[in-house]
């Protein structure tokens, strides 16, 4: 077998969906499919390959098809720069031969639509669809074959859309335990991170906003400001912020007096990022109520904290409850920092619950590695 996965994005990638990408090529590859990995040749500040950026084995092929790249006049085109891109890309494709009985494996339901077309087993990963577009979307999704969804809910539109059950599969995110397992103490993890040991360290990991939408700090520091009257020992620690939203974050905490609570770092490599999630107390992830991230999100983040052995804090979304439970995490109100605020006490006043919750999501989240997720693709997509 042989698949060529297409990916419309600027890879290599700060972004989680570059990892998700790359990780899974990787996997692929390693259950022995040829993997070609096809996406757009643009400009990038990163320098790093991919292998070498995400820690990948070299066991999968790149091809970089080369694009004007749109992007780079965003200043003036605005949203538009998008469209011509996607447009450009996909005229790009029409002239890329596939060699061999290749299947095409993509995100992207434009390019599943194109090589549909040119009668090639596609099959397409969706992780949202489009409000907007509606029905030109659902029209294309018929068209493909094997759909893989991230999520129950997301699998519920497409049956809605009369597309047979059978034709698709849910399969969430995934974690590398070989990366995130790690066989280390808090107080060593600290030591090599450079953390306070006298501080009860509240974690975040990713990046802040998406599309300019703030995705959980904002209530974190609200919930600081509250915990700030009750203790002074607590640090939030969030890792993974642009320098843009490192400044807005550190602006909005000054503001609020709990600038001596804080501390934004900029993304660092995954090996460290596991490292620092070992050294942490507490694991927030407090998306806000949106569509997207209550009905269509598969969060890597929420993996690689169930990975950590910490306990886990996180906005009772639906999304989110298709794979955390009243078993392995402690959810508090979306949106509500008062209520994020006591869950933080709660959980730090009953360590025996928070070493039991946390020892549950370790061993769940043995069902959810990349190889596993990997396998049961391969198994999906093969008859």
């Amino acid at each position: 077998m042989k698949i060529v996965y297409i990916a419309n994005i600027r890879i290599p990638t700060e972004k989680a969906h570059g990892w998700q990408i790359c990780k899974m090529c990787e996997e692929f590859a390693s259950q022995g499919i040829e993997v070609e990995l096809w996406v757009p040749g643009r400009e990038n500040d990163i320098k790093t390959d991919i292998f070498s950026f995400y820690s990948l084995k070299r066991n999968f092929k790149i091809k970089k098809i080369k694009c004007f790249d749109f992007y780079k006049y965003y200043k003036y085109l605005g949203k538009f720069s998008f469209y011509l891109h996607n447009t450009w890309f996909l005229f790009k494709l029409l002239w890329q031969k596939v060699e061999g009985e290749a299947i095409i494996y993509t995100r992207d339901l434009e390019i599943a639509w194109l090589f549909n077309l040119r009668r090639h087993k596609v099959i397409f990963e969706a992780h949202s669809f489009s409000e907007k577009n509606r029905k030109l979307f659902f029209f294309l999704a018929k068209k493909i074959k094997k759909i893989i969804v991230i999520t129950e809910k997301l699998k519920r539109f497409f049956l809605s859309h009369d597309i047979l059950s059978e034709n698709i599969m849910i399969s969430p995110d995934g974690v590398d335990l070989d990366i995130f397992d790690l066989d280390i103490s808090k107080e060593d993890a600290r030591k090599k991170t450079n953390l306070p040991r006298n501080k009860i360290i509240l974690g975040y990991t990713g990046s802040f906003k998406t599309m300019g939408e703030d995705k959980g700090i904002a209530i974190i520091l609200d919930s600081l400001k509250i915990l700030s009257k009750k203790s002074k020992d607590l640090l939030f620690v969030a890792i993974g912020g642009s320098e843009v939203d490192i400044n807005y974050y550190t602006k909005r905490a000054k503001d609020k007096g709990i600038d001596d609570l804080v501390l934004f770092l900029k993304r660092v490599d995954i090996k460290k990022l596991a490292i620092f999630q070992k050294s942490f107390d507490i694991l927030l992830m407090p998306f806000p109520y949106s569509k997207h991230y209550a009905f269509y999100m598969s969060p890597l983040k929420m993996f690689e904290y169930m990975a950590s052995k910490r306990p886990i804090i996180t906005s009772n979304l639906p999304s989110i409850k298709e794979i955390l439970n009243e078993n392995n995490c402690v959810f508090f109100q979306s949106d509500n920092q008062k209520d994020l605020a006591e869950k933080i006490i709660f959980l730090l006043a009953n360590k025996n619950l928070a070493d039991k919750i946390s020892e549950q999501a370790y061993r769940e989240v043995k069902d959810y590695t990349w190889k596993k997720r990997a396998e049961k693709i391969i198994n999906f997509i093969s008859y």
